[in-house]
């Protein structure tokens, strides 16, 4: 690369979300966005969710299958190593060639685009509290959800995007949308506030390194090996019904906050950028290119079963998971072939998934269990009820039956999160006729009255 590296040329808009940096030097002003360009140590940030930047480099980026680890741009922020701020990052080419961003976006899909619980196409507005000084900023989404970009004494400007500022967000509310993730954010436990880095795929995930930032870091492994910082490859993008969309080159990058969550002292997770470069072919960085990703469990949870999911993906794509085993810390916990866990005990437990035969491939993650705590996020299933349910035969063919529900509402979900087959008023033992969907892994949930009960099929 050498001379010839490519940092951000232009910015292209920038409309942040509130946030206790919005309208203030040095990261929440216009100004803050163009110190992006040229390098990598600006100060931008996007505020709260759905906030976002549009920039480009001078030339067009290249999808180059030989580059370090396919990788084609690193994009870098100021995470630490137990607090990431995750951005989505979206990719466009100038089909029309000229010069704007106003042709298709398309998803640079990471690891938490594959969790059922991350939300396509969500949107929220944030009405303006008025007022010059620092006030809570509500917000209400489609769904009927509502809530507030709390103020904080640190800050006492403004949180809503002033006019002057920004003209182009409306004086009393504005809606702004994206994907949602739910990333893994524990407030509850204070001093020690943390949020997860995400496996791969979102800017201001990952920490920088102390080699040269010309030299792209691996993203299917945690460490840091090079550049540090979140490296992307455009062979990643989606469609908007998941679909791999295969892209020469690209002109414009997006990044939007994918988080809606507070952070407690720390204010609102606000995605914060620095800078971008561009990645070309180097002779010598070569590495691992498969990854198995265990979505997090909450910090604490209470005692009963909880819905597991696991995918190995390779140069970042999913594919078909192969056979994999458990270790449990506690004889009180166990996990079953769908991938449920059951837990009848309390205290830390510790959870690490393996591929048979190659131990290489491996996750850990860990939770307390804490009987009766309040807001637990397993399901109010009991153990009992859930053995009664079962999917059959799996591994399926053309037909798949259910046994131990009546009356139910099925869908059916790809891995990219796109129902595919819903059955309504299902009986317990029928048919359900697959044979037109591809083989895969789908998660099949399960809805009878107000109890959701999710199960994952594959598909042959």
């Amino acid at each position: 690369m050498g001379i010839d590296a490519q940092y951000i040329a232009e910015v292209m808009e920038y409309k942040p979300a509130p946030g206790q940096f919005t309208n203030s030097m040095p990261w929440g002003c216009p100004v803050s966005a163009h110190s992006l360009v040229g390098g990598v140590n600006g100060r931008l940030s996007l505020g709260a969710f759905g906030g976002y930047v549009i920039f480009r480099f001078k030339q067009a980026v290249e999808n180059h299958e030989d580059n370090p680890y396919g990788i084609d741009f690193t994009i870098f922020g100021n995470p630490t190593n137990e607090w990431s701020e995750p951005g989505v990052v979206w990719v466009m080419k100038d089909l029309n060639e000229n010069g704007l961003p106003d042709d298709p976006w398309y998803e640079l899909a990471g690891s938490d685009y594959y969790f059922s619980s991350t939300r396509k196409q969500y949107q929220l507005s944030y009405t303006n509290p008025g007022g010059s000084v620092a006030a809570n900023v509500p917000w209400s989404d489609e769904l009927g959800n509502t809530g507030r970009i709390r103020a904080n004494s640190a800050h006492t400007q403004p949180y809503y995007p002033l006019n002057d500022s920004f003209p182009d967000v409306a004086a009393a509310s504005y809606t702004l949308g994206g994907t949602l993730i739910q990333g893994s954010v524990d407030v509850d436990h204070p001093p020690f506030i943390t949020s997860r880095r995400r496996a791969f795929g979102y800017a201001d995930n990952q920490v920088r390194g102390s080699g040269s930032h010309l030299e792209p870091d691996n993203p299917y492994t945690p460490e840091v090996e090079n550049s540090g910082g979140d490296a992307f490859d455009i062979a990643w993008a989606v469609d908007g019904d998941g679909n791999f969309v295969d892209l020469d080159v690209i002109d414009f990058v997006k990044v939007q906050n994918g988080l809606l969550h507070e952070g407690g002292w720390l204010g609102e997770i606000s995605t914060e950028l620095t800078g971008a470069v561009d990645v070309a072919a180097k002779d010598g960085l070569t590495g691992n290119l498969d990854l198995l990703v265990l979505q997090d469990l909450p910090f604490e949870i209470d005692t009963g079963t909880i819905q597991l999911e696991v995918f190995l993906f390779h140069s970042g794509r999913p594919v078909d998971l192969p056979l994999i085993q458990w270790e449990l810390s506690e004889p009180w916990a166990a996990v079953d072939e769908n991938y449920i866990l059951s837990v009848s005990g309390q205290g830390p437990l510790t959870l690490k998934v393996s591929v048979c035969g190659d131990t290489s491939l491996q996750n850990v993650v860990s939770t307390i269990v804490n009987p009766g705590i309040s807001g637990s996020s397993l399901t109010s299933i009991t153990r009992e009820s859930l053995f009664e349910l079962s999917l059959y035969p799996n591994p399926a063919g053309d037909i798949v039956r259910i046994e131990g529900t009546n009356d139910a509402n099925l869908c059916f979900y790809n891995l990219s999160g796109k129902m595919v087959r819903e059955v309504d008023q299902y009986q317990s033992g029928s048919e359900i006729y697959i044979h037109d969907l591809p083989p895969g892994v789908y998660l099949v949930q399960i809805a009878e009255g107000s109890l959701v009960r999710r199960l994952k099929l594959l598909k042959q």
